[in-house]
């Protein structure tokens, strides 16, 4: 499935990328009609996947943590109304269902997909959030039982801190740098979270685009697409590197 996903984006950003050095209008054609058999047997494919979808939900109930239970459970019920409006579209385009309307079940459908990617990367918030607090937790039990200060400098600006004039902004400037070290330090401890961060607001780019909310161009989608469906495979050949729970 990840490597069908793989090819159909790659056609994308393909055909993008001949239509914008002048191919021949043949060749363009091929890459499209390519594509769109790609996306046809991805369908055909994802049958079935509306149950595994809800089966997701109704473990991600059991989660002890609240947040994490909201953000999981709503997430694969969108998910499980994505794949199904996706197995009508299959349907319409494969001639068992002539009279669907295509154009209202995609546009549901990608509407489902994005709701879904925004619960995730809400949970991929909580999970950095949770991280980014206990690691200032254990700085700051360090810096304490080594006798330093407060941990960074931040709190004990000294001069030029927040209660010194014109000091507000340097201090806030350099309380900004040490939380997007943290951030960076978090994420590359993290493999697993990394990669769904990215993968997550790659595959953002498609619903938006295609809903109309934010025209990036076949181009960007294709490229989004691709670099998402890669690390999808990287999870399915390393599935350590798979977001848990």
């Amino acid at each position: 499935m990840g490597k069908l996903r793989a090819a159909q984006y790659a056609c994308s950003l393909l055909g993008h990328a001949l239509q914008k050095h002048g191919a021949s209008p043949e060749l363009q054609k091929q890459i499209r009609q390519l594509e769109s058999h790609l996306s046809l047997g991805r369908k055909l494919l994802r049958l079935g996947n509306s149950a595994d979808a809800l089966e997701s939900a109704k473990r991600a109930v059991h989660l002890s943590d609240v947040v994490l239970r909201f953000c999981i459970t709503v997430s694969h019920l969108n998910r499980a109304l994505y794949f199904a409006c996706d197995n009508v579209l299959w349907a319409g385009k494969s001639g068992l269902a002539p009279r669907v309307d295509q154009e209202k079940w995609a546009q549901r459908s990608f509407r489902y997909y994005l709701f879904s990617l925004i619960m995730n990367l809400s949970r991929d918030a909580y999970e950095i959030r949770l991280l980014m607090e206990q690691e200032s937790s254990a700085c700051s039990r360090r810096v304490k039982g080594s006798g330093g200060g407060a941990p960074g400098g931040i709190e004990n600006a000294g001069p030029g801190g927040p209660g010194t004039p014109g000091g507000g902004l340097p201090h806030l400037a350099l309380k900004l740098q040490l939380r997007v070290l943290l951030l960076a330090r978090i994420l590359r401890g993290h493999p697993p979270l990394l990669l769904d961060v990215v993968r997550n607001a790659c595959d953002l780019f498609i619903p938006l685009d295609k809903l109309g909310l934010w025209r990036c161009g076949p181009g960007i989608v294709g490229l989004c697409g691709l670099v998402s469906s890669i690390l999808s495979i990287l999870t399915l050949i390393c599935p350590w590197l798979r977001l848990k729970p």
